[in-house]
C-alpha cells in the first residue's frame, strides 16, 4: 500500500496537470530537469510529525512540504508568465484543500524567484512550497485518519 505521503503528492501532481499555460509539462522529479517550458517539477521537500498521546497507538499530525518548481524561458515577460502561472496553481490547488479525502488542509507557504542569464534564453525559476497537514496512525502510514 502507498503512504498517504505519495497518495498526496499523486493527488497534487493530477491537480496541477493540464493547467492552461504548463498543460502536461508536469514532472514528478527534482533529478531530472524540465526538459521544455513553461512545465513544473514536483517533489516532496520535507516532512514534520507530532504525535497526541504518549501510549497505544497513537495519532500522528503531519505536516507536508512539496516544492513545486516552475520553469519559464524567454527573454522577456518572464514575471507576468510566472505570476499568471501562480494563478493557475493557486486556484487548482484551493478548488479540493482535502486532497481527495487524505489532508485536513492545504496551504501555498512561500514562493521565491530566482533568473539565471546562462544559455541560450534566460531562465526563470519560481519555487512554490505547498504546505500539507495529515494524519495517520502509528505503524498505519498508508491509511488517512
Amino acid at each position: 500500500m502507498a503512504h498517504v505521503r505519495q497518495l498526496i503528492r499523486d493527488n497534487v501532481t493530477t491537480t496541477l496537470t493540464g493547467l492552461t499555460t504548463t498543460g502536461t509539462r508536469v514532472y514528478r522529479s527534482r533529478v531530472y530537469p524540465v526538459a521544455t517550458t513553461p512545465g513544473l517539477a514536483i517533489y516532496t521537500k520535507s516532512e514534520s510529525v507530532e504525535y497526541s498521546s504518549m501510549s497505544g497507538q497513537r495519532t500522528q499530525f503531519r505536516s507536508l512540504a512539496l516544492t513545486v518548481e516552475i520553469y519559464v524561458k524567454g527573454v522577456t515577460g518572464y514575471d507576468n508568465d510566472i505570476d499568471l502561472i501562480c494563478a493557475e496553481i493557486e486556484a487548482a490547488l484551493y478548488s479540493d484543500i482535502t486532497r481527495g479525502g487524505y489532508a485536513r488542509d492545504t496551504t501555498i507557504s512561500d514562493m521565491d524567484v530566482e533568473f539565471s542569464g546562462d544559455g541560450e534564453q534566460p531562465l526563470a525559476l519560481a519555487t512554490m512550497t505547498i504546505e500539507v497537514d495529515y494524519i495517520t496512525k502509528e505503524g498505519a502510514p498508508s491509511v488517512a485518519v
